[in-house]
């Protein structure tokens, strides 16, 4: 009989990762998880979603969330031109939570790891996994750390290496995305705001007065600061790039396009350096292989308008972990239909609306008066909410045909 390890290897500690440790620890499994950074790390995407606060709690882990303080978030809001439009997420048609946070992910992500170590996962921090070999019951990772290079088996592994996407790259999975290439640039900044009409309570998005496909992130957190961003085709920084501008003056350059989000952050410091991002957004040819499977980014990132990220890895990490209980169990499992399919129905979701924000069709919508309507106005708020797989939303259940429908009422 073969010997293994562990029973499921998790290549990184982030949300996914963290998330699908603490539910597979829970049922008994021997669980380790290989971080290649050392954690407290800077990680972008610190806007989370109603949504998330389920998978949270299913993980055990609401008592450690709720510890941290965090920011609260009840809604988004949106700026366009001198018009704003807010998204409350009281008012959704889904039932679940209202509420989350908005997080420094170098904190949040520290907290979510150690509750699931707390909860019985082996963390190896300073861990690279260099190659894997898989069959249809053993994974077998090589990984490189301070002592040396060795080989890890367990019966299954998990990818949860978000950007890093350990098995696409091993495995010759990626393919090229659908969106075109974009690029970020970003910060936290001490906002000093003292707009008493600034909600910190909502991430507030801005769309560039003059190119509707260009857009800015505010993300308030709890302690005065805040994270700021602007997202772009890779062509409208080229300029300055050009010119060899620092990434924190073309940050500071594109916020002063825009009247209201310059006027709100006019006394921020920016006190910490700003960061660039490009050609994030990606795709598989699979999302699951022999003794395998891909969770979050490691397999599908779409793009950072909706804060959709750490939604879609947390629930790929709630699917994934209930058809590994099962399958370790001997139970015969289809990874397509229990796993992928479901996952991907909410990734659709997601993709047609950025697909229409980036067209700009989305973004007229949001301020038409057609939007006033109750009823579209809570199935919207839903998705905005992250709960892109309630089959009872009209806009999940045919995204693109709806939204189709939507934009030509309003125009």
């Amino acid at each position: 009989m073969t010997s293994f390890d562990y029973d499921i290897s998790i290549i990184g500690a982030g949300p996914s990762g963290a998330i699908a440790a603490a539910l597979l620890a829970q049922k008994g499994y021997s669980v380790c998880v290989l971080e290649r950074e050392i954690f407290p790390r800077f990680s972008i995407g610190e806007s989370l979603l109603p949504q998330c606060m389920e998978f949270i709690e299913e993980a055990g882990m609401s008592e450690a969330v709720n510890a941290i303080k965090a920011q609260r978030k009840d809604g988004a809001a949106f700026h366009y031109q001198g018009q704003d439009i807010d998204f409350d997420f009281a008012h959704k048609s889904t039932k679940g939570p209202s509420a989350t946070f908005q997080v420094i992910r170098s904190y949040f992500d520290k907290i979510l790891i150690e509750d699931a170590v707390e909860k019985g996962a082996n963390l190896f921090y300073g861990t690279t996994v260099t190659e894997a070999e898989f069959s249809p019951s053993t994974a077998k990772l090589h990984i490189s750390d301070s002592d040396g290079k060795r080989m890890i088996t367990s019966r299954f592994c998990l990818d949860a290496s978000g950007y890093g996407r350990v098995l696409p790259k091993i495995l010759d999975l990626s393919l090229p995305s659908v969106f075109p290439s974009r690029t970020s640039y970003f910060t936290h900044v001490k906002d000093n705001i003292t707009d008493a009409s600034h909600n910190r309570n909502r991430i507030l998005i801005t769309v560039h007065p003059k190119h509707k496909d260009i857009w800015f992130w505010l993300i308030p957190f709890s302690d005065g600061t805040s994270s700021v961003g602007v997202v772009g085709k890779d062509e409208y920084f080229f300029e300055m790039e050009a010119d060899n501008k620092s990434s924190r003056d073309i940050l500071k350059t594109f916020i002063a396009d825009d009247p209201n989000l310059s006027r709100i952050l006019n006394a921020a410091e920016y006190h910490k350096p700003a960061q660039k991002l490009s050609g994030y957004s990606c795709a598989v040819k699979s999302l699951y292989g022999e003794s395998y499977a891909l969770l979050g980014n490691a397999g599908e990132f779409l793009d950072p308008v909706f804060s959709s990220g750490v939604t879609i890895a947390m629930k790929s990490a709630s699917l994934a972990a209930n058809v590994i209980d099962r399958q370790l169990n001997g139970e015969t499992v289809d990874w397509e239909t229990e796993f992928s399919a479901p996952l991907m129905r909410g990734v659709e979701t997601f993709r047609a609306f950025v697909e229409k924000w980036y067209e700009g069709d989305l973004i007229d919508v949001f301020f038409a008066d057609a939007i006033r309507n109750e009823s579209i106005t809570k199935y919207l708020t839903s998705i905005l909410a992250g709960y892109a797989w309630d089959m009872d939303n009209p806009y999940v259940m045919q995204p693109k045909r709806r939204l189709k429908s939507l934009i030509e009422l309003c125009q």
